[in-house]
């Protein structure tokens, strides 16, 4: 797709209903990534998952902070980077040096894609803002994630996940009814920002099909973790001007029900729960629950006939529940209450979900062959798509494509190359 501006408005890179079976989606579409951390990594890893080329450019000393921030293997990239940085492939550029700029220029020139997620005002110091990039490639789509918004008060602050959830909503949302904000346990600010990003990412490519034109993608942290929390604001309707929405332990908190919250199983460990959720008014699904639990006695009971009145006896709801959950361990209750029309889940933890054959066979999870760390298991790609194979391959080297990048695709010789490594430019 990066050739895209050779095309007449409106043309298609591939016509419709050609026929290119072991094509990936996004195969042909180029990157330029700049991004470091989470947000942006997150972002470009899921694009590099539909098949576009990602070529991160890194800092050529330590590479992005993410590879070595927490590392647990000293001399070998962190999981975390590992885990972020799947199918990229990585040069290395110096961004403060006007050669290091000039690769980048060039890279830039060949992309369909730019991104990045420095600290406010980072990149306009290094000459890459919309306008200096967009002269050198106008179909160029050019996406930032920053914090907060750039037009906005707070547009120079820097931001992190567990900031953006804080400055988001999410935290005010998060915990029990009566305790204090706490975060969500996934990286709803990070990751949520980076999915959004990419996105907004396929849109501007699908749409430059037809008008030949890049655009800028500007995605604020602190909006993202708006949108997904926008059923939320459902609950904000109810309770009318002047109030916020309240923290409500582990019901919906739109409406409140019973039982609606996780209960102890056999094992008595600490996951060993299970989510149980009676929604709405319909009566049979209590009743199957009490058979369950062989409380057939109080069905047709009507203390305990609606749900308005089983939260009045909510201690009690709990306790029945309770009784016969601690004798079982949380697969069982889960299976056993879902297969009589009673939401429930077991409270399944990370080793728990690596360890599950399924998930395995789904891709959920893939072990990678890493050069210097072996075997190492990752999250896969949750998107799957029946024509478009794409391979998980673990996350690459500090400097890895080097060669490929800027020896065969931007056409500098090889002694070319041995000068900027001498001179510390890659």
């Amino acid at each position: 797709m990066n050739d895209v501006t050779d095309l007449g408005l409106g043309e298609r890179t591939t016509p419709a209903g050609s026929a290119q079976p072991n094509r990936a989606a996004l195969a042909g579409v180029r990157i330029a990534d700049l991004t470091q951390y989470e947000a942006g990594p997150s972002c470009t890893e899921i694009l590099a998952w539909l098949g576009a080329e990602v070529i991160k450019v890194e800092e050529p000393t330590k590479g992005e902070i993410g590879r070595h921030g927490s590392t647990d293997k000293p001399g070998a990239d962190g999981a975390y980077f590992l885990i972020l940085n799947a199918n990229k492939c990585s040069v290395t550029a110096n961004l403060k040096e006007e050669q290091g700029r000039d690769l980048l220029r060039r890279l830039i020139a060949k992309s369909d894609v730019f991104i990045e997620n420095f600290g406010p005002g980072t990149i306009e110091r290094l000459g890459f803002d919309y306008e200096a990039v967009a002269r050198i490639n106008p179909a160029i789509i050019y996406a930032q994630i920053k914090g907060f918004a750039s037009d906005g008060p707070n547009a120079n602050f820097p931001c992190l996940d567990i900031l953006a959830q804080a400055a988001g909503g999410v935290m005010s949302m998060t915990g029990e009814r009566n305790g204090r904000p706490l975060i969500a346990g996934a990286h709803v600010g990070d990751t949520g920002s980076g999915l959004h990003c990419a996105i907004g990412i396929l849109a501007a490519l699908y749409q430059r099909q037809f008008t030949g034109q890049g655009q800028r993608i500007e995605i604020a942290m602190q909006e993202a973790v708006i949108g997904l929390s926008r059923a939320k604001y459902a609950a904000q309707a109810l309770v009318g001007p002047g109030e916020a929405v309240k923290r409500s332990g582990n019901s919906s908190g739109r409406h409140v029900y019973a039982p609606c919250d996780v209960y102890p199983c056999k094992g008595g460990g600490l996951n060993d729960y299970c989510y149980v959720y009676i929604k709405g008014a319909k009566i049979r699904p209590w009743e199957n629950l009490l058979r369950i639990v062989g409380r057939e006695d109080l069905i047709g009971n009507p203390q305990f006939a609606t749900p308005k009145l089983r939260v009045e006896r909510l201690d009690e709801v709990n306790e029945i529940v309770a009784q016969w959950t601690r004798q079982h361990d949380k697969r069982h209750v889960m299976k056993t209450f879902m297969e009589v029309g009673v939401y429930a889940s077991a409270v399944m933890d990370t080793r728990d979900l690596l360890d599950d054959p399924h998930l395995k066979k789904r891709g959920a999870f893939v072990t990678v062959d890493h050069p210097v760390r072996g075997e190492f298991t990752i999250p896969g790609c949750p998107i799957k798509m029946s024509g478009s194979p794409v391979e998980v391959k673990a996350a690459p080297l500090l400097g890895a494509d080097n060669n490929d990048v800027y020896g065969k695709l931007l056409g500098i010789p090889a002694d070319e190359l041995a000068a900027l490594r001498e001179q510390k430019i890659i």
